[in-house]
């Protein structure tokens, strides 16, 4: 998943936006009363950017892909009227945040595409409907985050076929948590720089305590005897 899924988010939630309109969600946005009425060009840039964060915002649940998808598509007709509409108005800025617009929709149904045919996703999407995620985290993000990073090195998931975004999607959706592209990135080079000669703290506190249960474990089972 690209960087610019890590935008600001809004204050509300983008399954409760998703499920209030559905399908024209994006086309009650500001920016397509503004195309739609011609006027006032100059609010054009805020309105097309806070579009642009408005999908990036619903794309953090992927639990409601299909419904972002039919949302998209619909919004994908409305912005190639409105392109045909002004196609004779090549000067016209509004044509051109229009055309902006349709891109990065088009753009971003091409990645959703991508993204639903991951079996990580289809699983994260049974799980999500039959409200299993129960489970939280508790731990830092930077320990999550450096198991994640064993699992994709190790290859021990999908036989290795999954990214590592998409890993980071499926602990985050698994364990109620968001982890964004910037910052997984981030403590990954944090782990990095590191000065210790293990610089995998949480794996090597793993280990640890593993062993020395299994050693009281033996040292129980030795006095029983």
């Amino acid at each position: 998943m690209h960087a610019f899924f890590a935008l600001h988010p809004f204050h509300i939630s983008s399954s409760s936006i998703l499920h209030m309109s559905k399908h024209s969600i994006l086309t009650e946005t500001e920016f397509f009363k503004l195309i739609n009425s011609s006027q006032k060009e100059e609010q054009l840039h805020s309105a097309y950017n806070e579009f642009v964060s408005h999908i990036t915002e619903l794309c953090h649940d992927v639990s409601e892909l299909k419904i972002l998808m039919v949302a998209l598509m619909f919004t994908e007709i409305e912005l190639q009227y409105h392109h045909k509409l002004r196609s004779e108005s090549q000067g016209c800025e509004t044509s051109v945040y229009i055309n902006k617009a349709l891109s990065f929709v088009q753009k971003i149904q091409s990645h959703l595409t991508t993204l639903s045919k991951s079996p990580i996703i289809d699983n994260l999407n049974i799980q999500s409907s039959n409200n299993i995620n129960k489970l939280k985290w508790t731990g830092s993000l930077v320990e999550l985050i450096e198991i994640i990073y064993a699992f994709d090195e190790i290859k021990c998931i999908n036989d290795g076929e999954s990214s590592i975004n998409e890993l980071t999607t499926f602990f985050g959706q698994l364990f109620g948590i968001e982890i964004k592209d910037s910052a997984c990135y981030n403590a990954y080079t944090d782990m990095k720089r590191r000065k210790n000669d293990s610089r995998t703290y949480f794996l090597d506190k793993l280990s640890q305590r593993l062993n020395l249960r299994m050693q009281r474990d033996d040292e129980k089972e030795r006095l029983r005897r």
